[in-house]
C-alpha cells in the first residue's frame, strides 16, 4: 500500500557516495537501517503528496528538467527533526538557486491542478537530505557523533529529478537536468 509520492532531487555519483557512506556507518552501528531497507536513494525532497497521478506529471517534470542546469550543492551541517520519525539529515546551504528551483517545481505542478501542501510552499520549505530515520531517542546523541565524523562540507551537484512512490521506494521516472550526459 502506497504511503505517498515524492518529487526528489538526486546527486552526482561522488556526492551520492558521501551520503551512502553515512547511511552505511549508521547501519553498521545498528542505529538506523530504515533508508536502506525501503530502498531509498540519497535525495532532497522537493514536493510530496499522499496522492498523485504519475502519468500526469511525467511530461511536466521532463520539460522542467530539460530547461534546468545541474545545481551546485554543499551539505554543511547536520540536523534533526525530533518527532515520531526521529529523522537525522544533512542540510544543504539554502542558496537562492536551490530555493528558486524548488519553488519553480511546485509552480509547474500547481499548474496541473495539484495542491501544494504548506510545508512545500516557497516561504516554508526546508531543504534536507535524510541520512537516518526512526532513530531511537536513546541513540540520537551517538548518531550525531557518528555524523560529525563526516568531513563537512561535502559538495557536489544535483543532477537528476525524479518521481518516486513509497514505501518501499519505487521510482516512476527520473530525468537529467539540462543537457547532462547520462553515465
Amino acid at each position: 500500500m502506497s504511503q505517498g509520492f515524492s518529487i526528489e532531487l538526486y546527486f552526482d555519483p561522488a556526492l551520492e557516495n558521501q551520503v551512502l557512506k553515512a547511511w552505511n556507518v549508521l547501519a553498521r552501528r545498528q542505529i538506523s537501517t530504515q533508508l536502506i531497507e525501503i530502498e531509498s536513494r540519497p535525495h532532497i525532497t522537493l514536493f510530496s503528496s499522499p496522492f498523485l497521478d504519475p502519468a500526469k506529471l511525467e511530461s511536466v517534470i521532463k520539460s522542467f528538467a530539460s530547461k534546468q542546469e545541474p545545481l551546485p550543492l554543499s551539505f554543511s551541517s547536520i540536523g534533526a527533526f525530533p518527532n515520531e520519525n526521529n529523522v537525522l539529515f544533512l542540510s544543504p546551504a539554502p542558496t537562492m538557486t536551490l530555493l528558486q528551483f524548488q519553488a519553480q517545481v511546485c509552480e509547474a505542478i500547481k499548474k496541473e491542478g495539484i495542491e501544494i501542501g504548506e510545508e512545500f510552499k516557497a516561504d516554508a520549505w526546508i531543504p534536507y537530505c535524510p541520512v537516518a530515520q526512526e532513530v531511537p531517542k536513546t541513540r540520537m546523541a551517538e548518531a550525531f557523533c557518528v555524523l560529525r565524523e563526516l568531513k563537512l562540507p561535502v559538495s557536489g551537484y544535483a543532477m537528476d529529478i525524479g518521481l518516486v512512490e513509497f514505501s518501499p521506494v519505487r521510482e516512476h521516472f527520473s530525468f537529467g537536468l539540462g543537457n547532462t550526459i547520462d553515465t
